[in-house]
């Protein structure tokens, strides 16, 4: 019953869809029996009927031209909606990453990064983003995700995952594991020292045991994802995409599950930090250094925190 009930529904509503041509066809078929089987219709009648019929018949041609321009604005629209989508990301090389940091930058009071150990936040953002804070005496939220510097084995697998593509150099320029601790204990003086000289700071520091192969900078723009190896492709979403919402979902989530430090509790330091205040601040964050860490080494981080140099400089 319910399967008749169905067919009914659909026949009624294609016939009620197609109006024009049922009217003309009963029409057409009324005078045409008539005619036949029938001499009761006068050619006046047949020819006016006929009429009618090419009436009806033109009545749907306009109708279903007036549909189609629809049909075709429709698919447009569509057609329109994917190719956007589709350049929710745009593809960034060589200068192009340097170029779009800085424009992630202006007019934003906000930045989260994840990544391995901060070397360009060091370097780049941290400075000119509390520079321009400072200037416009606005607030300024950061919060930052690295590897964690007392997690040895992530601190190895990190050495050995930037080997892959950084190669054999001298000197410092190495990736190993004690390179990887310096780095990341040198992030962590870099927000203390920062957050004492903005008081509209606020800076959180989160340190992770998985080892990261890719790097987020999102900002209140957009959302820049670069790659240790600098011949790779990186990538730019702006904000208002709902790939940008997704990652500032999946950065808090990141965050949630890394070991975050109280900086509140941190030592203060000075304008140029010494070597006995940082070993202070690193015990008062229950984040000692190792013990085979010398004082050159602790200079090096000294050094790396505040002076560090610009990975995309050439």
């Amino acid at each position: 019953m319910a399967a008749q009930v169905g067919r009914l529904e659909r026949v009624v509503a294609w016939v009620l869809r197609n109006a024009d041509v049922v009217v003309a066809l009963c029409v057409a078929m009324a005078v045409g029996f008539l005619d036949i089987f029938g001499d009761v219709v006068s050619d006046d009648v047949s020819s006016g009927a006929t009429l009618v019929v090419l009436g009806l018949l033109a009545t749907g041609s306009i109708v279903e031209r007036v549909r189609r321009p629809a049909s075709i604005h429709e698919a447009l629209s569509g057609t329109r909606q994917a190719l956007e989508d589709l350049a929710m990301v745009r593809s960034l090389s060589g200068n192009e990453v340097g170029e779009a940091l800085r424009k992630a930058r202006q007019r934003t009071n906000l930045w989260y990064f994840k990544g391995g150990t901060g070397t360009y936040l060091r370097a780049v953002t941290l400075p000119l983003c509390v520079a321009a804070a400072k200037e416009q005496r606005s607030q300024l939220n950061v919060k930052i995700d690295i590897v964690n510097p007392a997690d040895e084995r992530a601190c190895a697998a990190y050495a050995r995952f930037r080997q892959m593509f950084g190669g054999q150099r001298r000197g410092d320029d190495v990736w190993t594991t004690d390179r990887v601790r310096r780095e990341s204990y040198a992030t962590v003086l870099a927000a203390c020292w920062y957050q004492r000289q903005l008081t509209t700071l606020e800076i959180s520091v989160h340190l992770s045991s998985a080892v990261p192969t890719l790097r987020f900078d999102l900002s209140e723009t957009c959302l820049v994802i670069t790659q240790d190896d600098q011949s790779r492709v990186n990538l730019l979403v702006e904000r208002g995409q709902p790939l940008y919402d997704y990652y500032v979902t999946e950065l808090h989530q990141s965050r949630e599950q890394a070991t975050a430090l109280d900086l509140r509790v941190a030592s203060p330091l000075g304008q140029e930090p010494t070597v006995d205040e940082v070993r202070t601040l690193f015990d008062d964050l229950r984040l000692p250094l190792p013990r085979v860490f010398t004082d050159s080494d602790i200079g090096r981080i000294i050094e790396k925190a505040l002076h560090a140099e610009d990975p995309y400089r050439r």
